[in-house]
């Protein structure tokens, strides 16, 4: 696999009103997810839940998603769970959907004790799934495991062999750099900052996966369009209008809020599920005006003008 250049949408999960899964919304998410250029979903991971789904709930939705995108887009899969043998057999299945890849946390409740014991729980679930390039998932402020991410690398290039790189979800862009120029650049590490995307392109970020790509994707377009050919100003104004959009919604749980601008724009995904709780309609009224304030619906609207919002 080579390495993703461009963004990668981390997808939201929907469900019915009884709490069940809703697959029949995922084919019209993946066509607007293509209309906005994303170059890859990721599937059943923090903001799509993952942790919240059954076994059998996840292996639906993540072939839902393989079968709606048809190859179109590159589909990651995030298999992480607090058992390992879980996490293998969700590896095993997303091998025989067909998937572009696999990725997984660090155990969140058992947790590793140190970066060889973290190695050690990664190659035991990448190991199911060899023929798939394994993105381990670093996202320290869930987890709780902030092991130092070159002594993951340098460990785990002779233990994983189907090591691709890492899913770096954490703001110490300086460690970021570095994972980066490992090696000469040997693995592909892919951003999940979205409020720092512009920070890790100065210092060498090609490709990104993040939750609000999933609605506002022009915009980070926008950031990466404008720095690529140069234009630090106006790749700095794009990147603002995300870190505002971003400040208004932190406000409030973070995936309750998005969900909740998810149906601002006209898509209802329904309830999260306990231990998270949706958004009352007043904080929706709140959240909405806040956005419609930094101009954040008409934004989108310019950009894609045939989208209903706000």
């Amino acid at each position: 696999m080579q390495k993703v250049e461009g963004l990668i949408a981390a997808t939201f999960c929907g469900y019915n009103v009884d709490g069940s899964v809703n697959l029949t919304i995922i084919p019209r998410l993946v066509e607007n997810l293509i209309r906005d250029g994303v170059k890859g979903i990721y599937v059943c991971g923090t903001n799509g839940e993952g942790p919240n789904l059954t076994i059998a709930e996840r292996k639906q939705v993540a072939e839902a998603y393989i079968n709606a995108v048809q190859k179109r887009v590159l589909v990651f899969v995030h298999v992480g769970h607090s058992s390992i043998a879980e996490a293998q057999e969700l590896a095993k299945h997303a091998v025989s959907i067909g998937a572009d890849a696999i990725s997984s946390v660090a155990a969140f409740y058992f947790k590793p004790t140190g970066v060889e014991n973290l190695v050690s729980c990664m190659a035991a679930i990448a190991s199911a799934a060899p023929s798939l390039p394994f993105y381990y998932y670093h996202i320290p402020v869930l987890t709780g495991i902030s092991i130092d991410m070159i002594e993951f690398l340098e460990r785990a290039e002779t233990t994983i062999p189907n090591l691709a790189g890492i899913k770096y979800t954490a703001s110490t862009i300086h460690e970021y750099q570095a994972c980066l120029n490992y090696k000469n650049g040997k693995y592909d590490i892919l951003f999940g900052y979205d409020e720092l995307l512009l920070p890790a392109l100065a210092v060498g970020a090609k490709g990104a996966i993040g939750s609000t790509y999933t609605f506002a994707a022009p915009i980070y377009q926008k950031v990466m369009q404008y720095f690529e050919a140069g234009e630090l100003e106006k790749a700095q104004f794009w990147q603002l209008q995300a870190v505002e959009m971003i400040r208004c919604f932190t406000k409030y749980p973070s995936i309750p809020a998005q969900r909740a601008i998810m149906l601002l724009l006209g898509e209802e995904l329904g309830d999260c599920r306990l231990p998270l709780t949706p958004l009352t309609t007043t904080q929706i009224s709140q959240l909405h005006s806040a956005l419609a304030s930094i101009g954040f619906f008409k934004r989108l609207e310019e950009l894609h003008p045939t989208l209903p919002v706000g």
